[in-house]
């Protein structure tokens, strides 16, 4: 506990001075969701001490027992060092910290809370890429929503979320947190997550700051080598990396957060092309910036900055607003402005865009809004925050094979579980998992069997470990797949293979896994494998050997009743890959939107040599993106309402889908358009629309796309954004890798 001397500060008392002077005029600001008077006011009773505390971000460190605060962090925040605070969660604690910065400073300038919340707070929905696989927008914002409102009910106000760097290579571990490899998809998520998180009003005690991460290019990290070097033509970069954090930025995300990458040479921490003429410049961005971990003392290794003391200088003259546990603002800062290496000016820039979010959560006025006890408990792990979880995790999972009609499994069939993630609780809520409870809240897979079989009518063996080298228990998976008419295998990564500095330069199932599968499937019967990872994995003996595979991702606290329900068909599969699963490594960093060479494989001549092909692997992903299979199938007509399309005007594209099996389903209308010929070379195809439908069986419904020349510019040579006349060509289908049946004229003479 921390012992507290309660103190009024100058700033508590001329706070009701500062909210009530020009009564009209401020309530008109505040209608506007401007602060620019108040803010202005407290700025001008700020020592340069005081404004530099604004800028520093310390963790509050963690124990067994949870959050704890070390005495340093305590004097800091007493004497006005430090403006925010993350990794501290729950209302007392959150509470006590608030009260040393409110009553025992000063100017009573409240703290603001950060934290981790990736794929929710306490109730943990999939892995954001998982999650990606949806493709269902409503959901993704709905499950953001979710996450703040626990959050926010546990003393947090700002999340280090959404991440919306395009990731286009599996070695990469935080490839997890993202949306995949599409920027247009890509592009829709990140709204999606930023409106979820955030809300339709900063002010209400049940919304937090979101902060779209990392800026910029961080998921083309050379060799998929986490915190690597980034190296990229501008075309490139604004074609493919920028456009996310623009969408982002274009709903009103509060807080942008620097990549650990350098970007052609400059750190992002250091990239005044980034901060001041991109997002402060170019986007008239009014939020602020904060580091990522101690990335500007990385600037010293990096080989950019001399020392520390530079490296914030340089970050400072960048346009980084706050800096997250360096501690280099605070040690160095007010000496650099003595010296005139930074503007005061700068810094009084950064003061206000970290004043005025905190004007925007409504923290002056009630500096402890977000700590309510009556909230914490009644909707943290609330019945209907699980339910959206179990409903979010089984529209995640993705159907990769399933002959002979396998799944869904058969009401009376004799299943046995095997496999090293049967039972498992801790890893299936996956990575950055926040105050996601590993060891009682989680449900497992044998769980949910268990729960809808009962106890005596689930066979089970472990088998083996997800790592390391003993086979003992082969014999006892043998021993039970052999009673059963089916065997369900769970298996896939440990939660810490993937996701921050966990990069894989193999990525097959590790361990003995694959032993396990091969002495299983042995038995002859039908081997039905579960895959909970947060990545791509290369499976192309796994895809030769098992009757199915569902991908489920690490599916969240709910994530075994969901598996359950998408095995035994209470759920009809539907989700889709948003990112390619490679057939080897090798073939990294792929994705479905590459360009063509001068030298492309022609599919009428499969043993040409001097084209652009491995020797002995085909340049095709196993599994595409979009891809996905259901337990019912579709059919297609797609009809296109005219061949020539002028500035001004629509093309209309059609698909009516009809719904062709014995089961009712949903399934993800995908459009895809190849401009063949322009001044910049073109992807082979790329994304520009999507619809999910649910369709009874039988049952056909149209949908419709809509194209203008808009959506069909690209940067030029010159990077101006345009488009050109010429011939394109379209498909509409279930996933990527289909062949294009109409084509279509842009005319703009």
């Amino acid at each position: 506990m921390i012992a507290i001397t309660r103190k009024a500060g100058v700033l508590s008392l001329l706070l009701p001075v500062l909210i009530s002077c020009t009564d009209t005029p401020v309530r008109e600001e505040k209608e506007k969701d401007s602060f620019t008077a108040q803010v202005d006011s407290v700025l001008g009773l700020m020592t340069l001490e005081e404004k530099i505390g604004q800028t520093v971000l310390f963790t509050s460190g963690w124990d067994v027992t949870g959050p704890s605060m070390d005495d340093n962090y305590r004097e800091y925040i007493e004497n006005g060092s430090v403006g925010a605070v993350f990794n501290a969660f729950t209302t007392t604690y959150n509470r006590e910290l608030q009260q040393v910065a409110v009553e025992h400073t000063r100017l009573g300038i409240p703290l603001l809370f950060g934290y981790d919340v990736i794929h929710g707070h306490r109730t943990i929905f999939p892995i954001p890429l998982g999650e990606s696989a949806s493709w269902d927008l409503g959901l993704m914002e709905k499950t953001a929503r979710i996450a703040a409102v626990e959050a926010s009910a546990e003393g947090i106000n700002w999340t280090f979320a959404p991440m919306v760097d395009v990731a286009r290579d599996a070695r990469w571990g935080r490839i997890a947190e993202g949306a995949g490899e599409d920027t247009y998809l890509g592009s829709l998520i990140a709204k999606a997550r930023v409106k979820g998180f955030q809300g339709d009003d900063l002010a209400a005690n049940n919304t937090i700051l979101a902060c779209a991460k990392h800026y910029a290019a961080y998921g083309a990290a050379l060799a998929g080598r986490d915190y690597n070097t980034v190296d990229m033509s501008e075309n490139e970069f604004r074609t493919t990396y920028l456009p996310p954090f623009k969408a982002a930025h274009d709903v009103g995300v509060a807080t942008f957060m620097n990549s650990f990458n350098d970007l052609n040479g400059v750190p992002a921490t250091g990239n005044s092309f980034l901060l001041r003429d991109i997002l402060k410049g170019d986007w008239d961005f009014d939020g602020f910036v904060v580091t990522d971990y101690t990335s500007i003392n990385e600037m010293v290794p990096h080989g950019y900055a001399r020392d520390e003391k530079h490296a914030g200088e340089i970050a400072m003259n960048a346009g980084v607003d706050m800096d997250m546990q360096g501690g280099i603002y605070m040690k160095y800062l007010k000496q650099s402005i003595q010296e005139g290496k930074v503007s005061e000016k700068d810094l009084n820039d950064a003061v206000r865009r970290i004043l005025d979010m905190k004007f925007r959560l409504g923290l002056f006025e009630d500096p402890y809004r977000y700590m309510d006890k009556t909230r914490e408990k009644e909707e943290v792990l609330s019945e209907e925050h699980l339910e959206v979880a179990r409903d979010a995790a089984r529209k995640s999972m993705v159907l990769l094979k399933n002959d002979k009609e396998v799944l869904p499994l058969k009401q009376g069939a004799r299943i046995a579980l095997v496999g090293p993630l049967v039972k498992d609780e801790k890893n299936i809520i996956g990575n950055w998992a926040a105050a996601g409870d590993r060891e009682g809240t989680a449900v497992s897979v044998f769980e949910a069997f268990e729960e809808r079989l009962g106890k005596d009518n689930v066979l089970y063996a472990e088998g083996c470990k997800v790592l390391g080298e003993d086979t003992s228990g082969f014999k006892d998976a043998i021993a039970v797949a052999r009673k059963a008419d089916v065997v369900v295998m769970v298996v896939g990564e440990l939660e810490g293979m993937t996701g921050e500095a966990a990069s894989r330069t193999d990525i097959n199932i590790p361990g003995k896994q694959k032993e396990l599968i091969k002495a299983v499937k042995e038995t002859g019967k039908p081997v039905i494998l579960v895959l909970m990872n947060g990545r791509p994995l290369t499976l192309e003996w796994e895809n030769k050997t098992a009757d199915a595979i569902l991908e489920a991702w690490w599916p969240g606290t709910m994530g075994g009743y969901a598996v359950a329900d998408v095995l035994y068909g209470d759920y009809n599969p539907a989700g889709k890959l948003t990112v390619s699963f490679p057939r080897a490594v090798g073939q990294l960093p792929l994705y479905y939107n590459h360009k063509n060479t001068g030298r492309p494989i022609q599919p009428e001549d499969p043993d040409q040599k001097y084209v652009s092909r491995y020797l002995y692997t085909p340049n095709t992903p196993l599994y595409p993106f979009g891809y996905g299979l259901s337990y019912t199938s579709f059919a297609y007509e797609v009809s296109t309402d005219k061949q020539t399309l002028v500035p001004g005007e629509t093309l209309t594209i059609t698909a009516k889908v009809t719904n062709t099996g014995e089961r009712d389903g949903e399934e993800i209308v995908q459009l895809y358009v190849h401009d063949k010929v322009a001044s910049v070379t073109p992807p082979v195809k790329a994304l520009k629309g999507f619809e999910k439908i649910f369709l009874k069986k039988g049952e056909t419904k149209s949908v419709k796309f809509e194209l203008t020349a808009e959506d069909l510019k690209f940067f030029n040579p010159e990077l101006e954004w345009i488009y050109e006349p010429g011939m394109f060509e379209l498909f509409v289908g279930g996933h990527s890798d289909m062949p294009f049946t109409h084509t279509f004229e842009l005319k703009t003479e």
